[in-house]
């Protein structure tokens, strides 16, 4: 009688914990941000890619356009995928691309926009990331649609074709 009751206590504790743990793999445990959620531009001092100037970031955005800031590495793979749909994206006279070069070397930023094209119509510089950080920024590639000082739209990871034809039906 005792067996069969240390039997059944040992039957049940495994029954629940392999409900347990078997509910615990349907659950995501990767966290993703909201990315519709408006918030405003951080306001942060920027370094020029080209001059080596600051500027404060609020005095890029002006309120009625619409701005990509895409962050970028030359030594990003991704970054090197989503590129010919920024330079499809540059084609448009609604949108206004801005990069923020990551970590980067200068001279390998500058050979990958010689080899591949350059989508930006600005360029700054993040050699040590806190400026990404600030933006909200997990990676690269990333990138944030902005509207009258406001980012309204996040993209983590590379900007794919779907992106592209959301962003172009958001601007027009």
């Amino acid at each position: 009688m005792r067996f069969k009751i240390i039997q059944t206590i040992t039957i049940l504790a495994f029954a629940v914990t392999f409900i347990i743990f078997f509910k615990g793999l349907k659950n995501s445990n990767i966290y993703t941000p909201n990315l519709d959620l408006e918030k405003k531009v951080p306001s942060l001092v920027l370094k020029s890619f080209d001059t080596n100037s600051d500027i404060i970031s609020e005095n890029i955005f002006h309120k009625n356009k619409f701005y990509l800031m895409n962050i970028w590495a030359s030594w990003c793979i991704p970054c090197r995928d989503e590129h010919k749909f920024l330079m499809k994206l540059k084609k448009s006279e609604e949108i206004e691309l801005i990069g923020l070069n990551y970590k980067d070397n200068n001279s390998n930023a500058k050979n990958f926009l010689g080899e591949i094209g350059n989508p930006y119509d600005k360029i700054f510089v993040d050699k040590d990331g806190t400026s990404s950080i600030n933006w909200g920024a997990y990676g690269v590639p990333e990138s944030f649609l902005i509207y009258k000082n406001k980012i309204i739209k996040r993209y983590i990871g590379p900007i794919n074709n779907e992106d592209l034809i959301e962003i172009e039906k958001i601007i027009k």
